[in-house]
């Protein structure tokens, strides 16, 4: 089933939302947050209101207060069942009460209760946050406040203390009624560059003179019906750097807040290195829910999510290497295998596999993602082929914890590399089941390409092992270093490196310093990454690093409400009462005793319209989209195949005259000459991937002639040298004309053009440079030889 969720009231009525302000300070590469929400009960009755909202699963949410009236109400962090019987007491005895606590299904939903709120009265909710902020490939920091919370899909009828199964009205975005304000201050001893945003952005202003400090905001009467994401660049975000914070000098020395904790950052300088023999299984799980037929943006002409992902998964397949094995596996309320087992990779299944792949379509229902992966898991291995699983998904589940636990007690024998599509793909299945597995996640939303990521994420899983990874610490006498971030059990090229450690004993009173040292080893080669800081500690009352050190450890060991049992459950519940941190197993609860009088009678709910917290599409297009999910069953893939649909028919692929890409809508296709005889760059890169061989080969046919602007007839009797077969020459041109034309989405085509490379000098041998000159001069252009090295 599909249950929304949003802003709500008691008994589904929603509650009038009069603003939202948004105060967030970045500093390096950390958020901070404080985020209140404003309400007003203009009835002349009590209510109880509550209210869901998204929140990435990174988020250390330490602080929640109510401001009632110009009285504030501080919030204590209890444990979750002793905090819901203060809640329940106090609202049967007539008070103002407050609760703000996690799902019980899923770690990046948050739920809110206002009870008792008089008639005419105003509420000011405050929660404070602090979070990590992820490294986009480009170098960018992103931030994102979540607006779209998607419905959730699950097999059966949800635990009373969810809110995942609410429901509630929508309403038109002109009609929303309240609005955004977000104002950013960004700080960075590297110098601020710029900040991008999905959304229109004042001038980034730098009040202090120099770029280390700067300001931003949202405009004003920003509409706050998607998601907001900040992209913020820094003149340099690859050095490694450690923060150390002094501790909370009321709390007990050796302790979790007492002492000082270091943030240790790396980016580890990993050299490229020969891929290993080892090839591997690559098991794609592609999400073929209803909501995946929602576009990607709210552009008119945005690409739909299924389409999206079924022109990326051609592009993983053509760019896996020969020898290795591989299945996909489409799911939604069911699923389908396209191979019983995972298969050989070879031309034959590759072109079977790809046919499949171009009759997909987004009609399987719910999204159930826990049977394909048991599946999967039940498989045997296949010896010198480690499992390596894709998972592309809107991440609509509500059975989040389930799914987690499953990928974490298969962990050993392989790796998940997940990808969360479109606004509102929950961060914690997405984050979670890469993080216990050792893969990584990412993000695909508005303009963002899939391919590029997805091919970032398959290039990390050819990569050589990193083995013995671990840190060496240099301090002075009197100072002892633990760690508390979970032991890394891989690092890829490219990506950056957290480490928490808690520093006990007594600071030396001089400047002294420390040094850190990341020891790894790659291809029996050992190799280490330095950083000497100072060990002078800086005073926050926030308690930053503390509060993300206690996340980090909750997170090793919280798998939610009910699937953390026994020693565990009692090591998260101790770290989230000393942190301030809000676990599973914690709740945040407030009781107003400034009233003079408890509240009198019964409370009262009215429905009134409720904001679309989770379009990222017209309000009509986003109830077509669940609709369909709602209301599509399985089909067999025979059914699919005799289908005439105009889908279908727009994914009929023929090596004809005319050569149409398999997933582009027409207007995509065309360049405006006649016929569709030529095709745009963008386009003709999609079509020569999917001309490709398995071995890294391109046929020199009509059809690579038409993608490349040229005539068959000059290429075939362009052959540089009788003893050059059509293949090699067909490939080098292939090859040139993707160095040529689509240099910058080299991201996409790398692995391909590697496959190519190597296809070349196996086949071609010493006659490479010549091909390379001579290819260059037929289709005049300059590509450097030493590529082809």
């Amino acid at each position: 089933m599909v249950r929304a969720s949003g802003l709500l009231a008691g008994q589904n009525k929603p509650v009038a939302l009069k603003s939202i302000s948004v105060e967030l300070s970045i500093c390096e590469f950390v958020a901070s947050v404080s985020a209140t929400l404003n309400y007003e009960n203009e009835e002349n009755v009590p209510l109880e209101a509550f209210f869901v909202f998204p929140m990435d699963e990174d988020s250390a949410v330490y602080s929640f207060e109510a401001l009632v009236d110009e009285k504030r109400i501080v919030a204590e962090l209890q444990d979750k069942m002793k905090a819901h019987q203060k809640y329940e007491e106090a609202l049967a005895q007539g008070y103002q009460a407050y609760l703000l606590e996690e799902d019980a299904c899923s770690r990046d939903v948050f739920r809110c209760n206002v009870g008792n709120l008089q008639p005419g009265a105003k509420v000011a909710l405050t929660l404070k946050y602090v979070q990590e902020l992820p490294l986009e490939a480009d170098g960018a920091l992103r931030y994102v406040l979540p607006a779209v919370l998607n419905p959730r899909y699950h097999l059966a009828a949800l635990p009373g203390d969810s809110s995942l199964d609410l429901k509630s009205p929508l309403a038109p975005l002109e009609q929303l009624p309240y609005t955004l304000r977000l104002r950013a201050a960004l700080r960075s001893q590297h110098g601020v560059q710029r900040v991008q945003s999905n959304c229109a952005l004042s001038p980034l202003a730098f009040p202090g003179g120099d770029k280390t400090c700067a300001q931003v905001s949202l405009e004003e009467g920003h509409k706050f019906d998607r998601d907001v994401e900040l992209l913020v660049y820094y003149t340099e975000v690859h050095s490694p750097s450690v923060v150390v914070e002094m501790g909370d000098p009321e709390a007990q020395p050796d302790s979790l807040m007492g002492d000082a904790w270091a943030m240790v950052s790396f980016y580890p300088e990993i050299p490229e290195v020969e891929a290993s023999r080892t090839c591997g299984e690559f098991v794609f799980l592609m999400d073929r829910s209803g909501s995946m037929q929602c576009p990607m943006g709210k552009e008119n002409r945005s690409q739909t999510r299924i389409e999206a992902a079924k022109e990326t998964l051609v592009l993983l397949l053509k760019s896996l290497p020969m020898g290795c094995y591989f299945n996909i596996y489409g799911f939604g309320a069911s699923y389908e295998a396209f191979f019983p087992e995972s298969v050989k990779y070879t031309q034959k299944t590759m072109e079977e596999a790809v046919e499949r792949v171009k009759l997909m379509a987004a009609d399987l229902g719910g999204t159930e993602i826990l049977t394909p992966l048991q599946n999967v898991f039940r498989g045997c291995p296949i010896p010198g082929h480690p499992l390596q699983v894709f998972v592309f998904t809107d991440g609509e589940v509500a059975e989040t914890f389930h799914v987690i636990k499953q990928v974490k007690f298969h962990s050993k024998r392989h790796r998940c590399f997940s990808f969360g599509i479109g606004e509102g793909a929950s961060t914690s299945l997405i984050k979670n089941i890469a993080r216990v597995s050792g893969g990584t996640a990412e993000f695909i939303t508005g303009k963002d390409r899939m391919q590029a990521k997805a091919l970032r994420s398959l290039e990390r899983s050819l990569q050589s092992v990193v083995e013995d990874v671990s840190l060496s610490w240099d301090l002075p006498p009197g100072l002892s270093v633990s760690l508390t971030s979970p032991e890394q059990t891989a690092i890829f090229r490219g990506q950056r490196l957290i480490v928490y450690a808690q520093l006990s004993g007594v600071m030396p009173p001089t400047e002294a310093t420390g040094e850190v040292c990341l020891k790894y080893t790659l291809q029996g080669k050992s190799f280490e990454n330095k950083v000497t800081f100072l060990l002078q500690p800086k005073p926050d009352a926030n308690l930053t690093l503390h509060r993300l050190a206690a996340k980090s450890l909750i997170q090793t060991k919280d798998l939610g409400f009910r699937e953390t049992i026994g020693r565990s459950k009692m090591e998260v519940l101790r770290t989230s009462l000393e942190s301030g941190v809000m676990s599973s197993f914690t709740a945040f609860v407030a009781i107003n005793k400034e009233l003079n009088e408890p509240v009198q009678g019964p409370m009262a709910h009215r429905e009134m319209p409720r904001p679309v917290l989770f379009s990222s599409v017209s309000t009509a297009s986003r109830a077509q989209c669940y609709s369909r999910a709602l209301a599509a069953t399985s089909s067999s893939l025979l059914h699919h195949r005799g289908r005439q649909s105009g889908v279908c028919a727009a994914l009929t692929y023929q090596r004809s005259d005319v050569v149409r890409a398999p997933f582009l809508s027409q207007n995509a296709q065309s360049s405006g000459s006649k016929g569709g005889h030529k095709v745009r760059k963008e386009t003709a890169m999609v079509l020569l991937i999917y001309l490709q061989n398995a071995d890294g080969s391109w046929n020199l046919d009509g059809s690579l002639a038409q993608v490349l602007g040229l005539k068959l007839e000059d290429m075939q009797t362009s052959y540089p040298d009788e003893q050059v077969d059509g293949s090699d020459w067909a490939t080098m041109l292939a090859v040139l004309w993707l160095h040529a034309n689509c240099s910058d989405r080299k991201g996409e085509w790398h692995l391909l053009e590697r496959k190519a490379v190597a296809w070349l000098h196996s086949h071609a041998g010493p006659g490479v440079p010549m091909l390379v000159k001579k290819g260059n001069a037929f289709l005049k252009c300059s590509v450097n030889p030493r590529l082809f090295r």
